[in-house]
């Protein structure tokens, strides 16, 4: 049976125009208009999931969508650096930030390394049933959904770019995905 899994990234944030870690900010005024105009431009699921990130459900409500959040969808964990900003950890812990651009198995913040979301996040895909589903999940859950399904080097997190409020569709079923990817919702995604 071939399942439909359809991902919306949130809306934009304050934290997205920042680079920072841990996406903890609400929606902000672009981002709640962006997803008000995107209401009609959402597809139609059996089953409506979300991340657990407030963006997440924010992004969810303003789409009009009751969607259940799931721990299996949630951002990656990014430990010590939650809240702080790219940059300021780029400042204050150089060879830690390199080493976990270049390393998918590293988690020198504490948290989660990109291996253990994908690990994550490609059990979820793997468990769900025949049926279309959409979910409101973080740009880096969009990236390690796309990994799994495709068999991608681990490696190639980073040069996936997720805009916000964009759409990537999966369709198949356990070791055969095909993709269509970063449809924006509501014209221009921003």
């Amino acid at each position: 049976m071939t399942v439909r899994v359809m991902l919306v990234s949130p809306a934009m944030t304050v934290d997205l125009r920042e680079a920072r870690f841990g996406g903890l900010g609400p929606l902000d005024e672009s981002g709640v208009r962006a997803a008000a105009a995107a209401v009609h431009d959402v597809p139609r699921a059996d089953l409506l999931l979300r991340g657990s990130s407030l963006r997440c459900r924010e992004t969810a409500e303003a789409l009009g969508l009751r969607a259940e959040a799931v721990e299996a969808l949630a951002d990656l964990h990014v430990g010590d650096w939650a809240g702080r900003t790219l940059a300021e950890v780029g400042e204050s812990e150089p060879e830690a930030l390199a080493l976990w651009l270049r390393d998918p198995a590293a988690a020198p913040h504490g948290g989660e390394s990109l291996r253990q979301l994908s690990v994550r996040v490609g059990q979820w895909l793997e468990s769900l049933p025949a049926r279309r589903v959409l979910a409101v999940v973080e740009p880096a859950v969009v990236r390690a959904v796309t990994i799994v399904a495709l068999g991608l080097a681990p490696e190639t997190f980073w040069r996936l770019d997720v805009g916000p409020l964009t759409l990537t569709e999966l369709s198949g079923r356990q070791g055969r995905w095909n993709l269509h990817c970063g449809r924006p919702l509501g014209g221009s995604g921003s």
